[in-house]
């Protein structure tokens, strides 16, 4: 990209991109590949500012390959280009260790790195080495998805409709056509091939949807399929947890957006997962205030269904779930201290 292009771009705003810029890009799954040695693709669905969005196939070394040019352009220390900025960090390759775990422990930090990378001025996102990165290729349209359990719904269950129920006009009703085949791992889902009409029954969450062709019923992947007929907007009914973070010198809100029901309980792994990604750190704990005002340390599920069954009779605003989350520093005993003559060991709920 010329110099006079990036200077046009620093004073536009995001409106002036064009609608193919991607503005997110999340791991869905990873698939084992065999070549001379077996290696492993990171599949990523990328989603562009014009709404489309697609699915792409990259293996670590190109992560590392991106890195490194954006690096020798606009890092810190870089001299050639006029334009710097603090570039995401993306750890070292690893040369130890099974590839399958090593994969999937980079899910995480790969998944941080695409999203601070998408962050970055303007002029980045239009730079050629990122564009070709998350460009929708030959190689990744020729790739056929086995699974994106990383996109599943974990709690969701969907309404029996009879697949007698008459479809009066076919033309006018919601409809995608399937771009890969899809197999479902369980009874809820939905198996098609590639070519298949699917009539759309309504939107599990933002990476499922629910449908029927031929005579079955279930959910499936949205990014298997390419929407021909939307289903109609409706009213948002993404809900939302509480949280409390406290640290040493103040205390914050944050209202975390999550896609369930509102009845569902979380387990403790999964909720922890969720804090330590949304605050970006390990060193957290959980916590809830009982009955009597205390705050009560989570530590295991039987404490989480203990939290869900005394928030059950407290009122709550519409889409907030009843119980709230306090989030404080694993070390900090102090914010169990009833009095000053109690122990903070003592007001940690053992389990």
């Amino acid at each position: 990209m010329s110099n006079l292009n990036i200077l046009l771009l620093l004073h536009s705003d995001f409106d002036q991109l064009p609608d193919d810029v991607p503005v997110s890009a999340n791991i869905a799954d990873i698939e084992e590949k065999k070549d001379f040695s077996n290696y492993y693709l990171f599949v990523i669905e990328v989603k562009v500012k014009g709404g489309g969005r697609y699915l792409i196939f990259r293996r670590y070394r190109q992560f590392y390959a991106l890195h490194t040019k954006l690096e020798e352009k606009y890092g810190a220390e870089s001299k050639n280009s006029p334009f710097t900025c603090i570039l995401p960090i993306l750890p070292g390759k690893i040369y130890v260790g099974a590839k399958k775990e090593i994969a999937e422990n980079r899910i995480p930090i790969l998944n941080a790195y695409m999203k601070n990378l998408l962050c970055l001025p303007v002029w980045v996102l239009m730079d050629e080495e990122v564009r070709l990165f998350f460009y929708h290729s030959t190689f990744d349209s020729e790739q056929v998805p086995h699974r994106l359990r990383r996109l599943r719904p974990r709690t969701r269950r969907i309404k029996s409709i009879s697949p007698e129920v008459p479809i009066f006009d076919r033309m006018a009703a919601p409809r995608a056509e399937a771009l890969f085949d899809f197999s479902g791992t369980s009874k809820l889902e939905l198996s098609f091939k590639k070519g298949d009409l699917i009539y759309l029954l309504s939107r599990v969450n933002k990476d499922w949807l629910e449908g029927t062709a031929g005579a079955a019923t279930g959910i499936f992947p949205h990014a298997f399929v390419k929407i021909i007929k939307d289903l109609p907007q409706q009213e948002d009914t993404v809900n939302k947890v509480r949280c409390y973070y406290h640290d040493e010198t103040v205390s914050t809100i944050r209202d975390i957006s999550v896609e369930e029901d509102l009845s569902s309980i979380p387990s403790f792994k999964d909720l922890m997962e969720l804090m330590r990604q949304e605050f970006d750190r390990d060193d957290i704990v959980l916590n809830y205030r009982d009955l009597d005002g205390d705050l009560i340390r989570l530590l295991s599920d039987q404490d989480i269904e203990l939290m869900v069954s005394q928030s059950r009779s407290r009122p709550s605003e519409k889409h907030f779930f009843p119980w709230k989350l306090h989030i404080t520093h694993k070390d900090d005993l102090a914010v169990y201290n009833t009095s000053p003559e109690i122990s903070a060991t003592q007001t940690v709920r053992a389990t």
